[in-house]
This record gives C-alpha cells, sequence and structure tokens, in this order.
C-alpha cells in the first residue's frame, strides 16, 4: 500500500516549524530532506527516521521502511517542537549529501 497524499500533508504540517524541508516522492513513496540532507521518510504511511544517536535517544520503535532496507526509527509524536527537535538535532549526525555525477 503506497502512502497516502493526505499522510504525507500531515507530516509537512509536523515539520512545517523547520525551513528548508523537501518532500520527493519516490515510486509511491516519499523521501525527506532537511537542508539538503535525508533524514527519513514516509512509507505506507508511516513517518520513519534514520537511526542517529540523537533519533535513537528519543525514539524506540523500529521498523522496516520495505523488504530489504536497514531498520528506521518510528515517528509517533504529533507534538510540532518535539519533531522540529528531533530532525534539528540529527542533522549534524547525518552525512553530507553525495555530489552528483556529471552528464557524460
Amino acid at each position: 500500500m503506497a502512502t497516502t497524499n493526505e499522510y504525507a500533508d500531515y507530516v509537512m504540517s509536523l515539520l512545517s516549524q523547520l525551513e528548508d524541508i523537501m518532500l520527493r516522492k519516490m515510486m509511491g513513496e516519499y523521501l525527506l530532506y532537511y537542508k539538503g540532507k535525508l533524514f527519513g521518510g514516509i512509507y505506507n504511511n508511516r513517518f520513519l527516521v534514520k537511526i542517529t544517536p540523537h533519533s535513537s535517544s528519543v525514539l524506540d520503535r523500529e521498523e522496516i521502511p520495505y523488504e530489504g532496507a536497514k531498520p528506521m526509527l518510528m515517528v509517533e509524536s504529533e507534538d510540532m517542537e518535539f519533531v522540529s527537535g528531533l530532525v534539528e538535532g540529527m542533522y549534524d549526525e547525518l552525512p553530507e549529501p553525495k555530489p552528483k555525477k556529471k552528464k557524460s
């Protein structure tokens, strides 16, 4: 089951206190970026974030986003301040985006 547009809108509303959030649709699901860094996604109407020291200190429910993927942590809070703090706290722990390859 793919994520509904309504659920994606709901997650974006939770993230609305943050600037420079990008939602990218991919194969019926969504990837979430903060200041250019991938921090999580929305999979089957579940808001999941990468496991980092900060995210694992405040969340504890691991989920597999799709078959063959690494585990992620489920965000179950509806508190916008908590969610904003979670993403901001994860930012420095996330890897830098890979440089885009030049087309030949």
